[in-house]
């Protein structure tokens, strides 16, 4: 049987390129080789934007639709979403009631997640329940699936500690079940915002997967480049352009980050016209992208046939994990 891989992502709204970089291409290149179980995690969106709802299923269907016409494909990997699967939330109760209070607070998630409460976007919220298991919640759901690993950058290793803390904890209280999900690192390419800092919504820097192709033009003549420049005929330095260059090493061939680079240092080349080249280049990626989310759009009907099917898939698979749980555990059943 092949390896079981989980990983979601909260429905915050239409997803950008540094979701498609970061995390999706990688999920695309996983889903010939494992089973993968990509779950559009909505508790977790209420943990943080509880009283912001109205706006909760549209987001839940863009994030499919856009992880859809990025290439993830509902035959080869299972599409769900969280609350779809109450099996989760019972999961969820039984690990809440091992799991020791100390290892939920000082687990890197939560903490980045109260990080977040304290910035102008959390609106000095204070933290909730919700909040406060959230670590817990997400230990649930990569062990509804029974996952053997889980997709991760470099820097988010240490966010499923907790979850191999708690398998561990639990198959030695009631006997070996649960595999101990290992990180799986990815080698994707990481984009910056056009400001130069990190690409988020929040930060409006970023470019959705779902912009136009005049949009993404627009964006792109905002993005910082070598500061030092003046005027066209400036010799320019493109290690040191803070966004642009990067963005070329990022989408355009080995051929066009050289002609970039000589006619850059050579002053040949204006920051203006390095941009509207540039925003042709990603446009001209994106353009197959943008095609399969525009018929996603009109056929609605399809994105929501996909997320029941994958859903109900999800939930067979977890109702054969919480029935082992149950006997495990003891429970009456």
């Amino acid at each position: 049987m092949s390896k079981v891989i989980v990983s979601g992502m909260r429905p915050t709204g239409k997803l950008h390129l540094g979701h498609y970089l970061g995390v999706i291409k990688n999920w695309v290149e996983l889903q010939d080789k494992y089973d993968c179980y990509f779950f559009v995690a909505d508790w977790h969106a209420l943990t943080t934007k509880y009283d912001k709802t109205d706006e909760l299923r549209q987001n839940t269907y863009d994030v499919v639709m856009d992880w859809l016409a990025c290439g993830i494909d509902p035959e080869k990997a299972v599409i769900y979403v969280q609350s779809l699967i109450p099996e989760v939330a019972e999961l969820n109760v039984y690990l809440s009631m091992i799991t020791p209070q100390n290892w939920v607070e000082r687990d890197p998630t939560l903490k980045d997640m109260v990080k977040i409460l304290k910035t102008k976007e959390g609106q000095g919220q204070q933290m909730n329940y919700g909040l406060l298991g959230y670590p817990v919640l997400m230990s649930a759901d990569i062990m509804m699936m029974n996952a053997d690993y889980v997709p991760v950058g470099s820097d988010q290793v240490a966010h499923i500690e907790i979850t191999r803390d708690i398998v561990r904890r639990f198959n030695n209280l009631y006997g070996e079940f649960f595999h101990e999900a290992q990180p799986l690192l990815n080698n994707c390419a990481l984009i910056c915002g056009l400001d130069g800092n990190k690409m988020g919504k929040s930060y409006h820097n970023d470019i959705k997967i779902s912009d136009s192709a005049e949009e993404t033009s627009k964006k792109i003549m905002t993005a910082i480049t070598d500061r030092s420049r003046l005027r066209k005929d400036d010799l320019g330095h493109p290690d040191e352009c803070e966004v642009a260059f990067k963005y070329w090493q990022i989408f355009g061939s080995e051929s066009d980050i050289n002609t970039v680079r000589c006619e850059c240092e050579k002053g040949q080349r204006g920051c203006a016209q390095c941009k509207r080249q540039l925003g042709d280049k990603v446009n001209e990626i994106l353009a197959p992208i943008r095609e399969k989310r525009a018929y996603y759009e009109n056929h609605p009907d399809e994105v929501e046939e996909i997320i029941r099917s994958g859903s109900k898939k999800a939930r067979q698979k977890a109702s054969e994990v919480l029935d082992n749980v149950k006997d495990l555990v003891k429970i009456y059943k």
